[in-house]
């Protein structure tokens, strides 16, 4: 009897597992705002140029949309703003991790830890590297966006798209990276790019789904 009873939760499970898969579809979630509308100029932060990438790069990236541009404060110490948004759905592609895309470029890992910043009021994780190159150094701070939630590892981040995806039929996400070139001083690199991230977060979430 208990075999038998067994057998049928087991079979029950598969059942309802087939189903899932054969009938579960995530949805596309679109963005509050184009990034289009992203401002050009915020407190004292001025655009300085935009990049848009070759079609080649687009089909490795697939983001549903893409933002990356380099801003300055006034200083000489330039800010590079990138943000991938991946809207889920059929035809949109996953965050490429940076920890393949920079040694896939030539570039050698120099540090990594994770930091907590201040943002508003309330404590933010993110991962705060260092790539270099030759002679070049630049510094990187990035995160992860999911569904409001600020997100420090690739780990959670899955475990966020799988969890958001069996309860809302989403998977979006967004990648968002800060970099500054080191030229001299580590340090002014690093507060420069913390001083953009708190002046901007606000207005990047304004941009992504809740």
């Amino acid at each position: 009897m208990i075999k038998k009873t067994r057998f049928m939760a087991v079979f029950a499970l598969l059942i309802l597992t087939v189903l899932f898969v054969n009938l579960h579809a995530d949805i596309s979630v679109p963005m509050n705002k184009s990034f289009g509308e992203f401002p050009v100029s915020h407190r004292e932060w001025r655009m300085l140029s935009q990049t848009s990438f070759s079609e080649a790069v687009l089909r490795v990236l697939k983001p549903t949309d893409y933002l990356f541009r380099r801003y300055a404060d006034g200083s000489d110490t330039p800010v590079y703003l990138y943000i991938g948004y991946h809207g889920g759905g059929k035809n949109s592609g996953g965050i490429h991790s940076p920890k393949h895309c920079m040694p896939g470029a030539g570039w050698y890992e120099a540090l990594e830890e994770k930091i907590s910043v201040d943002v508003g009021g309330r404590r933010m994780q993110l991962v705060k590297t260092v790539y270099q190159k030759g002679d070049e150094k630049e510094l990187f701070l990035y995160w992860y966006q999911v569904k409001g939630r600020a997100l420090s590892d690739e780990y959670s981040l899955k475990a966020y798209e799988i969890i958001n995806s069996m309860l809302y039929r989403r998977r979006d996400s967004a990648f968002i990276r800060i970099s500054v070139p080191i030229t001299g001083d580590e340090q002014r690199s690093f507060e420069a790019g913390v001083k953009f991230i708190k002046d901007f977060y606000p207005v990047i979430t304004e941009y992504l789904p809740h």
